[in-house]
């Protein structure tokens, strides 16, 4: 029986016409920032603000990856928290180079509240390249 419904629930989704209930992205970008500037953050906030505006939040996938020196705009008191919380909200993940934090002394109870750790950010870049992710480096 459970077969069965399956079966009829995935032929129905592949005629025309018909809502996908959770369709994923069909466009995914990747944006990178390692400096340690405001005005760079606020534009890599503008570029993903800008592609979800452009492309529907829910078509695109956008992750801003910091490492090296960009870490630091991710502290509790970075200057740009407010932007990069409300960047979370929308579906933007911001992800934290663990690295970095450790080469820097950081603990997540250093960090925003709502951001993504990955062990290493230029290894996130790269394998987003590798999986056909589009690039940016504001």
């Amino acid at each position: 029986m459970n077969k069965k419904i399956i079966s009829l629930c995935a032929a129905l989704a592949m005629l025309p016409g018909l809502p996908i209930a959770a369709q994923a992205a069909d466009k995914h970008v990747v944006l990178q920032v390692s400096d340690n500037d405001e005005a760079k953050w606020n534009l890599a906030l503008n570029n993903a603000k800008n592609l979800q505006a452009a492309l529907g939040a829910k078509n695109v996938d956008v992750e801003i990856v910091a490492y090296g020196p960009g870490i630091g705009m991710l502290k509790a008191e970075s200057t740009v928290g407010n932007r990069i919380l409300d960047a979370g909200a929308t579906g933007v993940k911001v992800i934290a180079c663990e690295n970095t934090m450790k080469a820097q002394k950081l603990g997540r109870d250093d960090m925003l509240a709502g951001i993504i750790y990955v062990p290493s950010g230029v290894v996130q870049i790269m394998e987003r390249q590798q999986q056909g992710w589009g690039y940016i480096r504001p």
